[in-house]
């Protein structure tokens, strides 16, 4: 089976400004049209067994208000564009989840519910906490859990710890193994982590990764947060994707490599009674901007028609990914670039 994950979500105001006047050029019935931002990732996406995007901010009521950063809430016409481009579910733990408060969260998910895409990681209630989010592929259950480093110095309301999944290596490792007795057959960890703007994993970032891959009750291990990329690696002959960048994002601070990101593709074999690690594919990403746009770097680099600008700031960007991904062995572990 095929899994396909992709990093941060985070829908700063050029990237709004961008939707509507997508929305205004295809006489879209909403005022925000994401599907041009994310149209080049579709075909991969739509492709997966199951595909995960990473929502990392509150959603507003349609019409507003919306707020970027540092407390975003921003419009909830980005869910149906990721239902297009063939996303099944997002993690939504992450440090901005509770920028809204749990009203934030509450609204959020109900607009997520609306628009059929799936969710993990946050929670209206401790019996939506309690429940193993599972996706059923041809018989096979896979089942995916989200947790976050924490809140910006918010918290979970007194008494309500379960609004919010808080990285806790104890909790991580009993909520897989009861996916795992509750039938899962594959356990996918997303973790909201790391250090922003740095590339190389943090010893807590290792650490964590080898404490979890160590359990049998834990298959796939996966990061955002850093809004860089992070390597890739096999830790116990499992893979670990410690940072897989922005997928969509127009930060104030610019620089290149936070315009970068990585789409994977995790391919699982059944051998010897159970799901292992196989090969994994991934692909250099960079979001352009006058339109602002995923780009696929392989594929924009092979076909062509750049300026000579772009052309220099793109295969920079593809040669700095490959060496971030690279950096702890994982072409030889079976990590290749995806040739689209």
């Amino acid at each position: 089976m095929t899994l396909v994950m992709t990093g941060d979500v985070l829908l700063h105001p050029p990237l709004w400004d961008q939707a509507r006047a997508d929305a205004k050029a295809l006489s879209s019935s909403s005022a925000f049209d994401f599907r041009p931002l994310l149209a080049g990732q579709k075909a991969i996406v739509s492709g997966a067994d199951v595909a995960l995007c990473h929502l990392e901010t509150p959603l507003a009521r349609e019409g507003g208000p919306y707020r970027g950063y540092p407390s975003f809430t921003v419009p909830p016409e980005i869910a149906p564009a990721l239902v297009d481009t063939g996303y099944d579910a997002c993690s939504t733990a992450s440090n901005h989840t509770m920028d809204a408060g749990t009203a934030g969260i509450d609204r959020t998910l109900d607009t997520l519910d609306a628009d059929h895409l799936r969710h993990t990681g946050s929670a209206r209630s401790a019996a939506e906490a309690r429940t193993i989010l599972t996706f059923d592929v041809r018989g096979t259950t896979v089942a995916m859990l989200s947790y976050a480093y924490g809140l910006n110095g918010r918290s979970n309301p007194a008494g309500e710890p379960w609004h919010v999944n808080i990285i806790d290596p104890a909790r991580i490792l009993a909520d897989a193994h009861r996916a795992k007795a509750g039938g899962a057959d594959v356990v996918v960890v997303a973790l909201h982590w790391g250090t922003e703007y740095v590339h190389p994993p943090t010893a807590q970032q290792r650490a964590l990764a080898d404490r979890l891959t160590a359990s049998k009750d834990v298959d796939v291990v996966y990061g955002h947060h850093a809004h860089v990329v992070q390597p890739v690696a096999k830790v116990h002959g499992k893979w670990v994707v410690y940072g897989l960048g922005n997928t969509v994002a127009a930060h104030s601070v610019r620089r290149l490599d936070n315009r970068e990101g990585l789409l994977v593709r995790v391919q699982l074999v059944h051998s010897g009674g159970r799901w292992r690690s196989g090969r994994l594919d991934w692909v250099p990403s960079y979001v352009a901007e006058s339109p602002y746009r995923w780009v696929d770097l392989t594929k924009a680099l092979r076909d062509g028609g750049l300026s000579a600008s772009t052309r220099a700031v793109y295969a920079n960007s593809a040669k700095r990914i490959e060496g971030v991904v690279d950096s702890l062995g994982a072409a030889d572990d079976g990590a290749h670039l995806l040739d689209p």
